[in-house]
Parts: structure tokens; C-alpha cells; sequence
């Protein structure tokens, strides 16, 4: 197993990696966009291999 899916990151955490408010995330969750994530009771995770590949998905090629 890849030691990328034993870290989950927070959404303040992924916040920070994307450079984004975390309000866009929870936007995002709210319209089941933006990377998948884990109701752990009342908090939301997002597993770093999931972070990783929705990623990669969003780069586009130029037309």
C-alpha cells in the first residue's frame, strides 16, 4: 500500500495546498464537485491519493 493513502488532509489543510478559500471547498462538496473527501463524524477529510488524482484530472490540453 502507498504511504499517500494513510495521510488525509484537513479542508483547511487542502486550502492551503491549492491556494484557495476553504469556503471553495465547501462549495465544491456542497455540489459534489472538487475532490472526494470523508465524513469522519462532523469532519471532513480528503485523503492525499484522491487530493493527488482529482489533481491530475484537472489539467486541460490546449485547443
Amino acid at each position: 500500500m502507498d504511504q499517500s493513502e494513510d495521510v488525509w488532509l484537513t479542508r483547511q489543510e487542502l486550502a492551503n495546498r491549492l491556494k484557495l478559500p476553504v469556503k471553495t471547498l465547501a462549495i465544491w462538496a456542497s455540489k459534489g464537485t472538487g475532490p472526494r473527501f470523508a465524513k469522519i463524524g462532523r469532519f471532513v477529510r480528503y485523503r492525499a491519493a484522491d487530493v493527488a488524482a482529482w489533481e491530475s484530472e484537472q489539467f486541460t490540453s490546449a485547443a
